[in-house]
């Protein structure tokens, strides 16, 4: 778990980590996030001698985020889990009233980050694409992040780019995310290579050092993400792809070739400035800080 308290133009005053203790099952990580968010707070009181004016959290998984429901997490067990008003509660003192809590989706709260914070800031139309174990993103429009009518905005992950392809575990063949994720390139990698504990990173790395079996599993890897980003051009033309998530670590290796794929399958449609993503693994914390910000000022409007 990564967290920050944030003031409001966006500056990181303190951030932290944590492990998420997963292993010890669901309850364990729902009393982790609470008592990392109550000692958080704490720390800006003692900082600053103020309590934080509201909270934000961004999490893995399907959300609900109008109701502040966490849904379903197939990685950290939840379904249904009222987290805004678990945290809400969490974070009042005695004699206060529930301080605001927005609740986000991981990926989409990274790419606000990235739109007002990083490598998206003063673009007007972005798609932020998250490369890791699967793959997820983001659509930003003028600094804020466009969800969808049923919040699955962004879901570039689920975009069928082989048809009959590997099985997904959307219940869908030729995923995006069975081609080109981080999992997929190791997993192509460790076969070819015919070490089972290869991975991208060694991929990548054999792929700087020449070795034509790396050349063909990440050629494979980037010519199916350049086919999901044209098909994303040609729907919602944004001007720029942010790039990020593990895989994109690789730089240059993916960042090059990729380019180059996209460009020489679009024909009518104006390309896009592909860029690295700059705010790393602190994306989606720094977003949920956003998210609470935002919170705040529906609440001086209204």
């Amino acid at each position: 778990m990564k967290a920050a308290l944030l003031a409001q133009d966006g500056s990181v005053l303190f951030e932290a980590r944590r492990p998420t203790g997963r292993e010890h099952g669901t309850d364990a990580v729902v009393a982790a996030i609470l008592d990392f968010a109550a000692d958080l707070a704490d720390e800006g009181r003692a900082r600053y001698g103020v309590a934080p004016l509201a909270a934000g959290v961004a999490v893995p998984g399907t959300i609900d985020e109008r109701n502040g429901i966490a849904v379903y997490s197939a990685n950290l067990g939840w379904r249904d889990l009222p987290m805004r008003k678990l945290l809400g509660e969490r974070l009042a003192t005695p004699g206060d009233r529930t301080i605001p809590v927005a609740l986000g989706h991981d990926v989409r709260s990274g790419g606000l980050a990235e739109g007002r914070l990083g490598a998206g800031r003063g673009v007007d139309r972005f798609l932020f694409i998250a490369l890791g174990t699967g793959i997820a993103g983001a659509i930003g429009i003028n600094g804020r992040i466009e969800a969808g009518s049923h919040g699955y905005g962004g879901e570039i992950g689920h975009v069928v780019v082989r048809p009959g392809g590997p099985p997904c575990g959307c219940g869908a063949r030729g995923c995006l995310e069975t081609l080109a994720s981080a999992s997929a390139v190791s997993r192509a990698w460790a076969e070819a290579s015919g070490d089972p504990d290869a991975d991208a990173a060694s991929c990548a790395a054999a792929v700087d050092a020449g070795d034509d079996r790396a050349l063909a599993v990440w050629q494979g890897a980037v010519d199916a993400l350049a086919d999901g980003i044209v098909l994303a051009q040609s729907l919602l033309d944004p001007s720029t792809v942010i790039v990020g998530g593990g895989l994109a670590e690789a730089g240059d290796t993916l960042l090059s070739p990729l380019r180059a794929a996209v460009t020489e399958r679009l024909t009518f449609q104006m390309p896009p400035k592909v860029v690295p993503a700059m705010l790393k693994d602190t994306a989606a914390s720094l977003g949920a800080g956003l998210l609470a910000w935002d919170l705040l000022s529906l609440e001086v409007t209204a």
